[in-house]
């Protein structure tokens, strides 16, 4: 009598097992190794960064630590994008997933729930786009940052490696790019400016904004204003 086909193969299935150990560690741990790299140091380089480079953009940015940042950015950045980043849990504004997730369901588009901390992990390690595979390892990788970083440091990479125009990265290249000084003396108007562009920087301009943008700006620099309390983790 011939042997049963897994008794022939006894081996199989506890190597499938392990292959499969080894892949859950890898998603598990695998992300860990830079998050905590650009915990404590500077990011050389994203993948967005790379693919613009492709694309054939220059890549100009210059890093700086948070203090060497005009506070007017960040108020303006998180005024723009997302204004309960301080109150934040694991990184997501739950109320605005609830709500597209609302829209979604009644065959609506939605418009979008992403906040910072979604934004850094997604600048940091992934790729742009809106496919249902980043999205995953975007939420995914979110909630270990919002964990492993405080928040001022979210903003700190945020503001470094986001892209500000054509080939400008960070806050840094994009002022001395569009306004010819330094991020750490950029005013109330030119943050407002800089912010606004984040949706499309690579078809709106902040030293040269339309009309729209610039009533755009005057929005954000009015909320700055309104949001009080909500701006303290930012100090």
């Amino acid at each position: 009598m011939p042997p049963h086909p897994a008794a022939a193969r006894p081996g199989r299935f506890p190597r499938l097992r392990r292959l499969a150990l080894v892949a859950g560690l890898v998603l598990l741990l695998g992300p860990l190794v830079p998050i905590l790299a650009a915990r404590l140091l500077p990011v050389p380089g994203t993948p967005l960064m790379l693919l613009r480079a492709a694309q054939g953009y220059p890549i100009h940015q210059d890093w700086v630590p948070y203090e060497r940042i005009s506070p007017a950015l960040a108020r303006a950045v998180v005024a723009a994008e997302d204004n309960f980043f301080c109150l934040q849990s694991f990184g997501f504004d739950l109320a605005a997933l609830r709500e597209e997730v609302g829209t979604w369901w009644e065959g609506q588009r939605p418009r979008g729930a992403s906040t910072i901390t979604m934004q850094t992990a997604k600048n940091l390690l992934l790729w742009p786009g809106r496919d249902p595979v980043r999205k995953v390892l975007e939420a995914w990788l979110t909630p270990q940052i919002a964990l492993l970083w405080p928040r001022q440091r979210v903003l700190e990479v945020y503001l470094n490696i986001v892209e500000f125009g054509p080939g400008i990265y960070g806050a840094e290249a994009a002022a001395r790019a569009h306004f010819g000084k330094p991020a750490s003396a950029l005013s109330n108007q030119e943050a407002a400016q800089l912010a606004v562009v984040l949706p499309n920087p690579l078809g709106w301009s902040a030293s040269r904004p339309d009309a729209a943008l610039l009533h755009r700006a005057r929005v954000i620099r009015q909320r700055v204003g309104q949001l009080g309390p909500l701006l303290d983790c930012l100090e």
